[in-house]
C-alpha cells in the first residue's frame, strides 16, 4: 500500500550543475527537497520513483541521469543510456535527502492510455507492505508566449484542474485527464499523475494534500505536493 507519496515537477535546472544562478531553481529545490524529506519521513519499505519515459519499464535502481545530453561536454563518454529525464531528477532527489533504502525507478510511457497507468499504479501499490511514491512530471508548457509550446488558451484551465484533483485528493480526477488534450499541452506529467492515481484509488480514504509549489515561471506548470494516507 502506498504510505505518502509527492509530486515534484521535472525541469533540467533541478539538477545542480545543468543551470546558473536563476533565482527559480533555489525555491524549486527547497521545495522538492522539502516534499521528499516529508516522503522519506513516512518510512516506507520500498521507494517508487514514476516518471515519463519513451517506453513503460522499469530502469536499473543503480541507473542515474545522463548529464551530458542537457549538458554536453566535448570528449564526453556516452556509453550505457542514462535514465529518462524525469527518474533522472527524481532519483538524486533520493541521494540528496540521504535515502539508501530500497527504490523502483519505473518509467511511464508519455502515450500510455489511462487505463494502462491506473494499472501501473495499482502494481506499484503492491509491491511491498508500503510504499512511497514519488510522481516526478509537468504540468502543460503552453502557458504563455515565450512557453516550449507557445500559449494555448486551454493551458490554464487544465493545470487548474489538476491542481484542483491533487489538493482535494480526487483520484478519479485525476484518473480522468484526457490524454489527447494532455499531449496538446505538452503536459508530460500526464501519464505519471494517472499512475499516482491507479495507485491510490484503491485506498478507504481520500488523501489530504499539501501544495508547497504551484508556478509557471517559464510558462510551464510546476507544481510540489504532499499526498498523505494518514
Amino acid at each position: 500500500m502506498i504510505a505518502r507519496a509527492v509530486l515534484c515537477p521535472s525541469p533540467p535546472l533541478l539538477a545542480r550543475g545543468l543551470t546558473g544562478r536563476d533565482p527559480v531553481a533555489g525555491s524549486l529545490r527547497d521545495a522538492c527537497a522539502a516534499a521528499v524529506a516529508r516522503l522519506l519521513s513516512a518510512g516506507s519499505e520500498v521507494v517508487a520513483v514514476v516518471g515519463a519515459g519513451a517506453a513503460t519499464q522499469a530502469w536499473d535502481p543503480d541507473d542515474r541521469l545522463d548529464r551530458s545530453a542537457y549538458a554536453p561536454a566535448p570528449g564526453a563518454a556516452t556509453g550505457k543510456p542514462g535514465l529518462p529525464l524525469a527518474l533522472g531528477l527524481g532519483a538524486p532527489l533520493l541521494d540528496t535527502a540521504g535515502y539508501t533504502g530500497p527504490r523502483l525507478l519505473q518509467a511511464v510511457g508519455e502515450s500510455e492510455a489511462p487505463a494502462a497507468c491506473l494499472r501501473l499504479g495499482a502494481s506499484l501499490a503492491d509491491a511491498a507492505a508500503t510504499v512511497g511514491l514519488l510522481v516526478v512530471g509537468d504540468g502543460s508548457a503552453r502557458r504563455s508566449p515565450a512557453a516550449p509550446g507557445h500559449f494555448d488558451e486551454r493551458a490554464a484551465a487544465f493545470d487548474d484542474a489538476v491542481r484542483g484533483a491533487i489538493s482535494g485528493g480526487d483520484m478519479a480526477a485525476l484518473a480522468g485527464i484526457d490524454p489527447v488534450l494532455a499531449a496538446g499541452l505538452m503536459a508530460t506529467g500526464r501519464a505519471a499523475w494517472q499512475v499516482l492515481a491507479g495507485a491510490l484509488l484503491g485506498t478507504p480514504h481520500r488523501p489530504s494534500a499539501e501544495i508547497l509549489y504551484a508556478g509557471d515561471p517559464f510558462g510551464v506548470a510546476y507544481l510540489v505536493a504532499v499526498l498523505d494516507l494518514t
